[in-house]
């Protein structure tokens, strides 16, 4: 059952040969079999999970169910879900029991979808590599000694692993594309304001946008449309007609014009995963594609800018976490003050603390100027880049990553470095289009991923692309070793 895409699990469903509550039962065994070795959950909820295995199957029953009813998913630990804990993978909300659900979870419970559980993550999503988590470091089921991305990696590792069928994440600088790529999955960063944020805890709230992690691109385009439409109690979600982003999957993509920026395949990319790249292009330009060389010039000034736009908004959103209403608060404070203090010392991790502290420095007076004014109008130039490109071209091909999934601790000292490893990532949220990635080959035995970055509202052509991609190949397919 865990080799199935969501459309073969729905057909299974549909002709009663399994019930919900036995795929349910299914799932959670393989999370208990195999999860010691990867870590990827911080919550599981086998009670609940039933509950609504149970409704799904009423459902079925009665001739009311949808396309995904009864299928089970897992959910990034950023998204509150009524009455369970909801950490983001930090201390500071470790006793955190969410007291209603986000958008995301209602739409996926609306849709009779079943919740195995929350999954692992860089705390507060601040991370490349889902070593930050004050849970522990989740590992990647291709090769256990390395990462498998952030922020969402427990996500992406439970999907790799089949432990899940899918996922939720969420995408700041890439959380979701990177750890997708990593762990040989499809990974969807819509066009920001496409999915609400109402209830995804924010880390940096013009950045952040939610997204699923699935096998396929089919996958993934049946989650998106649960995920998709406007929600009102968002400020930032938009007003437009819902999509059926299945409904152009099967279309050819002969005439598609591609676009390769210069500034994505020079010093810094890996010459392995450039070789692996250009096998996958080849096979796009075979399917009628034709390539286009394109110049993003102002790329070099994405990761300087993302750097101080979201530690920046990272600190006020996180200035709400002061040991008074809710989340962790200190023992025997001295005063008001000590509270605040030691609260937020004690709970908040080293990679979220340099965050805040980087932010508040930018934000403060004096520095506003020069810092987060300047990098606001620079992420305008990094917008406008594409908005140029796209009038030449369809789609931007590049890597996800510069390199495959490294070694867990190799970059845990070097924040630099591991700031750098969002580096093709980064640009597509600080201009809100959308991006995904999927599995184009290997290195070393290590998945290696494939962006596509497109305009506006261009996640059906996107799934479009990658489907047919993934009709020509068969990268999506493999699937790591110990998890059969």
């Amino acid at each position: 059952m865990h080799k199935k895409t969501l459309l073969e699990l729905s057909q299974t469903l549909r002709k009663r040969e399994i019930s919900s509550v036995e795929l349910t039962r299914y799932f959670l065994s393989r999370i208990e079999r195999y999860d010691s070795q990867l870590n990827s959950f911080i919550t599981i909820t086998p009670e609940l999970a039933l509950q609504q295995a149970q409704l799904a199957d009423d459902s079925y029953k009665a001739g009311t169910a949808d396309l995904l009813t009864g299928i089970p998913l897992a959910h990034k630990d950023i998204f509150c879900t009524l009455g369970v804990k909801t950490s983001c993978g930090s201390k500071m909300l470790d006793n955190f029991i969410a007291p209603y659900n986000a958008t995301v979870v209602e739409k996926c419970q609306a849709a009779g979808m079943v919740m195995l559980g929350k999954t692992n993550m860089d705390e507060f999503a601040m991370g490349s590599s889902n070593e930050t988590s004050y849970y522990g470091a989740v590992k990647n089921p291709w090769d256990t000694a390395a990462v498998p991305g952030g922020s969402s990696g427990g996500s992406a590792a439970a999907v790799a692993a089949g432990i899940a069928p899918i996922a939720t994440g969420t995408d700041t600088g890439g959380s979701i594309r990177q750890p997708a790529a990593l762990c040989g999955l499809t990974g969807l960063k819509p066009t920001y304001g496409t999915v609400s944020r109402y209830g995804m805890i924010a880390f940096a709230s013009s950045l952040d946008q939610g997204g699923p992690i699935a096998k396929t691109a089919e996958d993934a385009a049946l989650l998106l449309n649960v995920m998709t439409g406007f929600d009102q109690r968002d400020s930032t979600s938009l007003d437009r007609p819902t999509e059926d982003y299945t409904a152009h999957l099967q279309r050819d993509i002969k005439g598609l014009k591609i676009g390769l920026p210069k500034e994505y395949f020079g010093e810094g990319l890996d010459h392995e995963v450039a070789k692996v790249l250009e096998a996958a292009i080849k096979e796009l330009e075979q399917a009628g594609a034709s390539l286009h060389e394109i110049h993003l010039p102002n790329t070099h000034l994405a990761v300087p800018v993302y750097y101080i736009i979201a530690p920046a908004e990272c600190s006020s959103n996180l200035s709400r976490y002061d040991g008074v209403r809710f989340g962790y608060r200190c023992e025997n404070p001295k005063d008001l003050i000590d509270m605040y203090k030691r609260s937020r010392g004690e709970a908040f991790g080293a990679e979220v603390k340099r965050r805040i502290m980087i932010g508040t420095y930018a934000l403060s007076a004096g520095y506003y100027d020069a810092y987060y004014l300047k990098a606001q109008q620079l992420r305008r130039l990094i917008s406008n880049d594409f908005q140029q490109a796209f009038q030449q071209v369809d789609v931007i091909l590049g890597p996800t990553s510069p390199s495959v999934a490294f070694n867990l601790g190799e970059k845990a000292n070097d924040p630099v470095t591991m700031y750098l490893s969002d580096i093709y990532t980064i640009a597509t949220n600080l201009a809100g289009i959308p991006a995904l990635s999927i599995p184009a080959g290997f290195v070393n035995q290590r998945p290696v991923g494939l962006q596509l970055l497109g305009n506006y509202f261009s996640e059906a052509r996107l799934l479009n692309i990658a489907h047919q991609y993934q009709q020509r190949t068969d990268w999506h397919q493999q699937k790591p070793q110990g998890f059969a």
